[in-house]
């Protein structure tokens, strides 16, 4: 199942359909997308039943998004070996956690501003908190995920970096600069397509001038800390909340790893991919 956001009403996609969940429900689940994760279990065994090719045809640009409130939204940097590397570290020995802040939020279509001249990518796959809680064995992680969406951390390196120790958290939070979705798919409908442990996800530019370049391109199955280590260690710390983001880090090929260095400029349009998930793309607009 795909659970997302049209236009600010909580619905069930698939392919060019969505059905929206309060009508169908007959008002059982109400309209706001975000309820759909405060009563998860409830939500899921409902939806399980539904055919979402019954519902109405929409414009992916309608997609917000597909968690639009999320209480809090956890980032793992350095989370793969040659990202690491290109950012000359160390590999860590712990996760690696910054916040995004709620406010940069946006959907699977948008318009995002160059905030400076050194406005970065970085592909992510997305974890989605259903039941929250403290204290996750690892071995039963994957239970308290509601499913698994594409992002992008976009990163102000300029305010990332304004002084020692840098400022993660504010550069990686402009208006934004958290794109998720096109939606929230469950473990059952990526496990259909692909191992939910190794999914290859990439991003691509395309330039004003109509040239295209690919940016980066992993698998999953590269992450040092995995989702069910991540999601142990951090609810042996902070209590994991229902519509909880985990954005779980991303490969080598970011534009301030490279040599010249090469950041996003106004014309830009970027697509991310994620195999089993679907792509959400930005175009990038003057300040």
């Amino acid at each position: 199942m795909q659970i997302g956001n049209r236009s600010g009403r909580l619905v069930l996609i698939e392919g060019d359909r969505a059905l929206d969940v309060e009508r169908a429900s007959d008002g059982a689940f109400g309209p706001d997308p975000q309820d759909a994760y405060e009563r998860w279990e409830a939500f899921r065994q409902w939806a399980e039943g539904q055919d979402a090719s019954a519902g109405e045809p929409f414009d992916v640009a309608e997609l917000g998004a597909p968690v639009p409130r999320p209480r809090q939204i956890m980032a793992i940097g350095l989370n793969y070996a040659d990202h690491a590397a290109e950012s000359g570290f160390d590999l860590p020995e712990n996760p690696v956690v910054f916040a995004k802040f709620a406010s940069s939020l946006t959907g699977a279509r948008a318009d995002v501003a160059v905030t400076g001249d050194q406005v970065d990518w970085e592909v992510e796959l997305v974890a989605v908190i259903g039941t929250g809680g403290r204290n996750i064995p690892e071995a039963q992680a994957w239970d308290h995920v509601a499913g698994l969406t594409v992002g992008q951390d976009i990163s102000d390196r300029e305010v990332q970096f304004w002084g020692n120790p840098p400022q993660f958290s504010l550069g990686k939070s402009q208006e934004g600069f958290a794109p998720v979705g096109p939606a929230v798919v469950t473990l059952d409908e990526v496990d259909a397509a692909a191992d939910r442990s190794d999914l290859a996800l990439s991003c691509t530019v395309t330039h004003p001038d109509g040239t295209s370049e690919e940016l980066q391109s992993g698998r999953t199955s590269s992450l040092i800390f995995t989702v069910p280590d991540l999601i142990a260690r951090l609810s042996k710390i902070v209590e994991l909340y229902p519509g909880d983001l985990i954005f779980t880090g991303t490969p080598d090929g970011v534009g301030i790893g490279r040599d010249p260095q090469v950041f996003l400029q106004a014309g830009d349009v970027l697509r991310t991919q994620i195999e089993g998930l679907g792509e959400i793309e930005q175009t990038f607009v003057g300040r």
